[in-house]
């Protein structure tokens, strides 16, 4: 079975667990590694001649136009994760579209390819922020990839959610984050900080089992997550774990993975 593979572009300084010690109107004083990051995943998915889905933010899109083409010009799809990485659980639906209107407007400019995909920052449409998604369908998305359907997580997830693709819209598909799920109890297996933290062994097993109940699994990574020098900041210890633990060894875990498992686009994997 084919699985669906992806990547959430953005920088080390964007992510959520950060933003306590690092504010949005100071980031151009960081120092960029994306460009660097990403090239190396790309690297990795030549090597294993995989196609992913690129889920770019807009502020990163506007800084390194190039980055994003470069993504294009080497068989993968571009997709939105918004432009200032802003949780949707702190945003009004206006505000919302207003942060996405912007992100297209940045982010077109760098593909020839129409943009179909649409993952929320920390996987932000829960119960509370469905409004999203009839924003999403009226820009023209044909598919969103934001919703855990987990309970563990302080920032996210929809508990009773479906484990399965499933019509959101009447235009619109969710590929819900994926999980295992074990007696009624659901442990995350699609990448990110579980990957790094569970051990290797764990996330295949986990992966295993979807793919025996007919469900393809979605993979996804941040660019930061394969740059074990980026600087490190002093954050809340629980978050700083999250942020930082195990990034030395997420390359070799890829490469296992990538041998492992098949994989493509979200696009592909949909058929659209």
């Amino acid at each position: 079975m084919k699985n669906a593979l992806s990547i959430d572009l953005e920088d080390w300084f964007c992510v959520y667990n950060l933003s306590k010690v690092i504010a949005k109107k100071d980031w151009d004083n960081y120092e960029l590694r994306v460009v660097e990051s990403t090239t190396r995943i790309l690297d990795i998915f030549s090597k294993h001649k995989v196609e992913a889905t690129f889920f770019v933010l807009g502020w990163v899109a506007e800084r390194v136009p190039e980055l994003i083409r470069e993504v294009e010009a080497r068989g993968h799809e571009i997709a939105s994760h918004g432009y200032s990485h802003t949780l949707l659980t702190q945003m009004s639906p206006q505000e919302f579209e207003d942060d996405l209107k912007k992100a297209l407007e940045v982010t077109k400019k760098c593909t020839n390819s129409r943009i179909l995909g649409f993952r929320a920052p920390s996987f932000t449409i829960t119960k509370n922020t469905m409004w999203a998604i009839d924003i999403l369908a009226k820009h023209g998305f044909r598919y969103d990839s934001s919703i855990y359907p987990i309970r563990i997580h302080p920032d996210y997830g929809i508990p009773n959610g479906s484990l399965s693709i499933y019509p959101i819209h009447s235009s619109l598909m969710e590929f819900p984050m994926s999980c295992a799920e074990f007696g009624g109890i659901r442990i995350p297996c699609s990448g990110g900080g579980y990957f790094r933290m569970f051990p290797y062994s764990m996330t295949k097993a986990l992966l295993k089992r979807c793919n025996k109940q007919n469900r393809p699994a979605i993979f996804y990574l941040h660019s930061w997550e394969v740059d074990p020098l980026q600087p490190r900041v002093r954050v809340n210890p629980i978050k700083g774990f999250r942020h930082y633990s195990n990034l030395d060894k997420t390359i070799d875990r890829l490469n296992k993975l990538l041998s492992d498992f098949e994989f493509t686009s979200v696009r592909k994997t949909l058929n659209l």
